[in-house]
């Protein structure tokens, strides 16, 4: 099966068609039929079922990560078993195989040799002496001085220095990180495996090899990192002038690269052209040679521009199959002065001869210049030249272009030479190029599908795919980034399966950002949430709970049940490798919230503790009960709990916290009810309890901080006077407290029109610490004033006078207990002196009865 080629066996049509049956059917038409004649005359184009996703599990540290295209990855816990052990070491033949699979592929093709290295004898000693030290060397030098052609020569010289052999790397667009996990993989064989950065530094630690690495992007304290992760490896390393130089406490030895000198120039070139230059070619390699300084590239192309002069030159003789004109002995020169006169180049156009070599190529040649040009450089794979061209022969336009000089090997795949972009681009190669990236797009997102493509084929060709993603956001049409998305949703699951993670997180970013700009919210989501599987797997926790808490959002506006799960689970490990510590500000997600430490604030007197309250709330799905830290012993170490109410427990808590509001707001409506019917003229009036001169207990200076908020009004009035309620530590219920009533006397209201009042009973009140009589009595919980001493009269049933003995107040701060007799009866003067917990600071004045 060939990706390459679009078939109908490629999409699995050859099962879609079935047979004709219900109302299509024809009349009469029976079963009975060869296996021949199963073929319909007209298929009926019904949806035939999805296949199977292609799913691939891999372990990641202690993670095991299910790369599912459908619904999100799934990432838990990598159960102990299935946890490998430690990677084993490639053998010299594992690594040599490695290493060929990792070059460039040759085009098909006759090609020219390959450029010999010329007057490069004393560096290539140099770097190869420093590598046998143990030293690493940063080779520098402008783009197109035969830097590469160096290295491959250095990586042949050194490649029995090492135990580990020679590692041959690319650092175009990769990270320290990346490339640590390249030379991981080149050296152990660990299929499905990535281990964490731990488990990486402790691995590549060990690493003793001579590290060949390309197209070096960083420098700096990133550079520094690298070498101090791999300190058994020598490196050498190859950069342009613009990249950013190491730091400067970094042990790299340097070694420039300059240009060619004049001699190595013209012998390049005629080697370039297979022959001895004429006077006139040898002057015109001079000039260019003082404008190019030297680089190499500007005479490989130089050859290959006499070449292309040469062929058009011989066009006017006729040639045999060996390329001979036939009128001329076989050893007659070529060049005799017959055919075309073709001129020389000029200055500038070997100064920059892309436009030039690129009009005397043949067609699929200069369309795959167009691709590459709207690729941003990439060039494709030449498997897929056919199918982006339309033409079956295209493959070989490869091979033209890069004996044409107009490419350079990228480690396994090639890009546009240095300086070429620019100058087809200003040749207008670049007209249309938002129509071929979306051609481009098209065709990998079928081919990155595939079934027969492995992951590790297309992680190979990660970078042309990126470049076809990323050049359609915005783009120029509307249906641009539409492609962007589906090309990101297809690819993004085989780079994480290729374990190409920056290639993976690339495409996340650009599919995500497509999906806004097409409000596809579905994948936006998905993007979101293998943004956050990825940062997890990396460690990045902030970032993963970013990512995972918005695609949980925007699954839940779709009412995605699967992709939520997906993501609440990813999120919950999220939370349990954070340590369970919730962000302040942060609603916790689902059910299970992580632990939190919340200072829970003081409740005033009279409130419900902030548990009980927000229990009862109807939307409140957890609740975060904690003490302020305090120190280790005693009894405060019990104050330093942290309690989560969840599920059943919750409920239970949410009942008993409503019944006892319940039961709170009985007893404040009964007190209020009874102090209304106390009352004659509405209030209004100073109350004996409470006189005009002096503050409650509202919390104003004149309070007096030793009694009890709950300490009720004299005895007598159906309301106790002393202690608090019972179940308050410290108190004591009595008749006559919270409400009871005394016993001897009825529990009725006072009835108006008659009155008993008498003399205060000595030794009930006591001085306040602002030197003013405390007072027991403040307004009832209904906030109604109490009776006042004119206008309401106890009754009585007895004659006698009740006599309230002084009894100094208890250590609780609580008003001191009142032994009662029974009133007299209504309508008999009586003197009845009443006792208040708070006396007033009116002298007290004998009492007449109405």
């Amino acid at each position: 099966m060939d990706p390459m080629s679009r078939g109908p066996e490629e999409f699995n049509h050859a099962g879609d068609t079935v047979g004709v049956a219900g109302a299509h059917a024809e009349p009469g038409a029976g079963p009975q039929r060869s296996a021949r004649d199963k073929e319909p005359a007209a298929p009926e184009f019904a949806p035939r079922p999805a296949g199977l996703a292609r799913t691939v599990q891999l372990v990641v540290g202690d993670f095991l990560l299910t790369v599912n295209p459908v619904d999100g990855s799934e990432i838990e816990n990598c159960p102990p078993g299935e946890i490998p052990g430690p990677a084993i070491r490639r053998t010299a033949a594992e690594r040599t195989e490695s290493e060929r699979a990792a070059r460039p592929p040759l085009p098909p093709g006759l090609m020219t040799p390959a450029p010999a290295l010329l007057e490069r004898a004393e560096e290539r000693a140099r770097l190869v002496r420093l590598l046998g030290r143990g030293r690493s060397v940063r080779l520098t030098g402008p783009a197109g001085a035969g830097r590469t052609a160096l290295l491959d020569a250095v990586a042949g010289d050194c490649a029995e220095l090492a135990p580990d052999g020679v590692v041959r790397l690319s650092g175009h667009r990769r990270g320290p990180n990346e490339l640590l996990h390249e030379l991981y993989a080149t050296v152990f064989h660990a299929p499905l495996h990535r281990p964490d950065r731990p488990t990486l530094l402790d691995r590549v630690h060990e690493i003793g090899a001579v590290v060949v690495l390309d197209d070096l992007e960083f420098g700096g304290a990133a550079l520094e990192e690298l070498l101090m992760a791999t300190p058994e490896c020598a490196y050498v390393l190859a950069a342009t002038p613009e990249t950013p130089a190491p730091h400067p406490d970094s042990h790299i030895e340097e070694v420039f690269l300059g240009g060619l000198g004049r001699n190595a120039s013209l012998e390049l070139l005629e080697r370039a052209v297979d022959r001895p230059l004429t006077d006139e070619e040898a002057n015109w390699a001079g000039d260019l040679w003082f404008e190019s300084e030297g680089l190499a590239l500007r005479f490989v192309q130089a050859g290959a521009l006499l070449r292309q002069r040469d062929r058009l030159r011989g066009e006017g003789s006729p040639l045999d199959a060996y390329g001979f004109p036939v009128d001329e002995p076989a050893d007659a020169s070529v060049f005799s002065g017959e055919g075309r006169d073709i001129p020389l180049p000029t200055l500038g156009e070997g100064a920059a001869p892309a436009a030039l070599l690129a009009s005397r190529l043949s067609e699929a040649a200069r369309a795959t210049l167009r691709f590459a040009v709207a690729l941003g450089g990439e060039v494709p794979h030449q498997a897929h030249l056919p199918a982006l061209i339309g033409d079956t022969h295209a493959d070989a336009a490869l091979g033209e272009l890069l004996d044409s000089g107009l490419l350079s090997p990228v480690g396994s795949r090639y890009r546009l030479a240095a300086g070429v972009l620019t100058q087809l681009e200003s040749t207008g190669y670049a007209a249309g190029a938002g129509e071929r990236a979306h051609s481009a797009a098209q065709h990998y997102a079928w081919w990155t599908g595939h079934p027969s493509v492995t992951p590790e084929r297309a992680a190979a060709e990660a970078d042309a795919v990126l470049a076809a993603m990323s050049a359609l956001v915005p783009g120029d049409q509307d249906e641009h980034p539409a492609t962007a998305v589906k090309l990101a949703r297809t690819a993004a699951p085989v780079f994480a399966a290729g374990l190409h993670w920056g290639a993976w997180e690339r495409s996340l970013r650009v599919g995500s950002e497509a999906a806004r700009l097409t409000g596809e919210v579905a994948e936006e989501a998905y993007f979101h949430h293998e943004l956050g599987v990825l940062a997890l797997c990396n460690g990045g926790l902030d970032r993963a709970r970013a990512e995972l808490e918005a695609s949980i959002a925007l699954r839940g506006a779709l009412s995605d049940k699967r992709g939520t799960v997906a993501g609440r689970r990813a999120l919950a490990l999220v939370e349990d490798r954070s340590g369970g510590l919730a962000v302040p500000g942060r609603a916790p997600v689902g059910d299970e919230v992580p632990a939190a430490r919340h200072e829970e604030p003081k409740a005033l007197p009279g409130m419900l503790p902030a548990a009980a309250v927000t229990a009862q709330l109807p939307d409140a799905k957890a609740t975060l009960v904690t003490r302020r830290d305090t120190p280790v012993g005693g009894a405060m170490a019990s104050l330093r709990r942290r309690t989560v109410f969840g599920g059943a427990r919750r409920n239970l808590v949410a009942a008993g916290a409503g019944a006892l509001l319940a039961a709170v707001l009985g007893t404040v409506v009964t007190l209020g009810a009874t102090s209304n019917n106390n009352s004659d003229d509405g209030g209004g009036g100073v109350k004996q309890q409470q006189p005009a001169d002096e503050g409650g207990s509202d919390g104003s200076p004149d309070a007096d901080p030793n009694t009890s908020g709950d300490t009720g009004a004299a005895p007598g009035d159906g309301k106790g006077g002393g202690p608090t309620s019972p179940g308050k530590p410290g108190t004591t219920g009595r008749p006559g407290a919270s409400g009871q009533p005394v016993p001897g006397t009825s529990g009725s209201p006072s009835a108006p029109g008659h009155a008993s009042t008498g003399p205060s009973a000595p030794g009930t009140s006591k001085p306040s610490p602002s030197g003013k009589p405390s007072t027991s009595g403040r307004p009832t919980p209904s906030g109604k004033p109490t009776p006042s001493d004119s206008g309401s009269a106890s009754p009585s049933p007895s004659g006698s006078t009740p006599t309230v003995p002084s009894t100094p107040p208890s250590s609780g701060g609580s008003s001191p207990p009142a032994s009662t007799k029974p009133p007299p009866p209504s309508g008999s003067a009586s003197t009845a002196p009443t006792s208040s917990a708070r006396a007033g600071s009116q002298p007290p004045s004998p009492s007449t009865s109405a």
